[in-house]
């Protein structure tokens, strides 16, 4: 997965915004305002720092170790960061999905039911 397809899908889901809080090179997506995906423009090969239930996370980690470690500048215990070469797009799809789901659930009921109106 490339950079644009990382963008396109990351867009791609409800509600997600994106903006550049951190500086030029740095793009972030959210949902409610909340983070659920941030990548670094300019890191060579491209990743991609994502949310992850903690248990989930370290799973990953140790059947990918060379392509998903611990959030790079981030929670280590909720935050993976995944290489986006020579992983399958499917489980970059998922593992974004879930990042997402893992912070919507995180929204106050109140802001989550203004999505749906």
């Amino acid at each position: 997965m490339n950079l644009e397809e990382l963008r396109e899908y990351c867009l791609s889901l409800p509600h997600t915004t994106e903006d550049m809080p951190f500086g030029e090179e740095f793009l972030v997506f959210r949902i409610c305002n909340r983070i659920f995906a941030l990548t670094n423009l300019e890191r060579i090969p491209v990743s991609v720092s994502l949310k992850c239930d903690p248990d989930r996370a370290i799973e990953l980690r140790e059947q990918y170790p060379d392509k998903i470690v611990a959030g790079y500048h981030l929670n280590k215990k909720h935050w993976n960061t995944v290489s986006l070469e020579d992983l399958p797009h499917p489980l970059i799809k998922e593992m974004i999905q879930h990042s997402y789901d893992q912070v919507l659930a995180k929204v106050p009921k109140k802001d989550r039911e203004t999505l749906i109106h």
